[in-house]
């Protein structure tokens, strides 16, 4: 019978502690400017080292807990809807989501004795390579490999299954000589990261404009304004793009017939890709992309959408009801079934906006170059923008795909393949 009690002891809470706090360390040194390949190492070896020792009631709270550091940030946003009583609840629900999962892969492993036999440790490594490929409730920033993205050791998926089969014989031999197999996931590939850059042919935009702001009917003249100043100087300084975040127009664009003519007479001298929303002529809501140049523009429409932000992932009818109770009855947004590629002198570049372009799906094709908008108004102040940016890397070092990344309320940047 099922005892809940025995989970609460001393031991299995500041163990799973313990262990979270060693996967979330390159995430924390990033957000304090502390990266350090040496250090990251040696934690996310340490990390699987002794999760992969521990039972089910550890691993519980190792997941709980990894939870709960990864992913505080989301419950920001909830005081933007004066929801502050919403926080510990969101809290809670989303490390007990996680919390269950890694209790689920422990538990079948529970199921072959002894616990160090090599098929429990084999079945919680098998865990530990799905796990970036489940996505609770929609949401997929969660992968394991993403802990050796500032490492000495590579992203992929075979150089993770490496580095666990190294510690299990390890473990299961009882011989720490089987680490050195570790060095076979070894990779010399790094990531730059660009936050001013004149020298580029792209101007990234960065605002700091509030989501109160932002949202305020009161001041969009004044954002408006900005945006334009924004591309005025682009055009000065003689750039050939000028990127601007996500919804820099909190507004339907194609229903401002003034302001979209404004930016058509500018893109015969600079190819404009701004953020805004877009009402389709079967009056759908989307959040878009609008790419402008030549005295013409086409739309990117978002494929992915923010669980919860921008679509409901329950059944329809649950959905309502908390769209209703909890965000003022607003209506989703339509996703588009596939991601746009777009030319501009030549380059094709793939559209990105924001949480979007923290997912594989995305990269499928492996694009060369990417453009990303992002509004990070709705987390601020969080470590939401460093475990944005270390996702991009991750996705840049796996794929060798160039991101540039123009943001609101966290800096803009350029991220690239670095020569070893």
């Amino acid at each position: 019978m099922f005892k809940i009690g025995k989970y609460f002891t001393t031991y299995s809470i500041t163990a799973g502690l313990f262990i979270a706090m060693l996967g979330s360390a390159y995430l924390y040194l990033a957000w304090l400017g502390l990266s350090s390949r040496i250090v990251e190492t040696i934690s996310a070896i340490l990390f699987f080292w002794f999760l992969l020792q521990s039972d089910q009631k550890i691993w519980f709270w190792s997941g709980f807990f990894i939870a709960l550091l990864w992913f505080w940030w989301i419950m920001v946003s909830f005081k933007h809807y004066q929801m502050l009583w919403a926080i510990p609840l969101g809290l809670l629900f989303v490390s007990l989501v996680y919390g269950g999962v890694f209790w689920l892969i422990a538990k079948i492993a529970s199921l072959f004795h002894p616990p160090s036999s090599i098929l429990s440790l084999g079945v919680k490594a098998a865990g530990l390579l799905l796990l970036s490929y489940l996505h609770p409730l929609s949401f997929d920033w969660f992968k394991p490999e993403l802990l050796f993205v500032h490492s000495y050791l590579g992203v992929q998926k075979w150089q993770l299954a490496i580095v666990l089969i190294a510690i299990i014989a390890s473990q299961y031999k009882k011989n720490i000589l089987f680490l050195l197999l570790i060095l076979l996931a070894y990779s010399p590939l790094k990531t730059t990261v660009t936050y001013q850059n004149t020298q580029s042919h792209i101007a990234l935009a960065n605002t700091m404009t509030t989501v109160e702001d932002k949202w305020n009917p009161k001041l969009i003249s004044t954002h408006v304004t900005e945006v334009f100043t924004i591309i005025d100087k682009a055009i000065s300084d003689q750039r050939q793009m000028v990127v601007l975040p996500e919804s820099v127009f909190p507004f339907f664009l194609n229903n401002e017939p003034k302001i979209l003519a404004a930016l058509l007479q500018r893109s015969k001298q600079i190819t404009i890709i701004i953020g805004a929303l877009y009402l389709d002529e079967t009056h759908v809501h989307r959040n878009a992309t609008y790419i402008i140049k030549n005295a013409t523009y086409t739309i990117a429409n978002k494929v992915l959408l923010v669980p919860f932000g921008e679509s409901n992932p329950l059944p329809e009818w649950a959905g309502k009801w908390v769209n209703k109770v909890f965000f003022d009855g607003a209506v989703d947004y339509i996703a588009s079934a596939k991601p746009t590629d777009f030319d501009v002198n030549g380059t094709v570049y793939r559209n990105a906006i924001c949480y979007e372009a923290c997912s594989e799906t995305l990269y499928e094709g492996k694009p060369k170059q990417m453009i990303v908008t992002s509004n990070n108004g709705w987390f601020i102040s969080s470590i939401e923008p460093t475990l944005q940016r270390l996702l991009l890397e991750f996705y840049n070092k796996k794929y060798g795909t160039t991101i540039y990344h123009s943001v609101n309320m966290s800096p803009s940047y350029i991220i690239r393949r670095k020569s070893p």
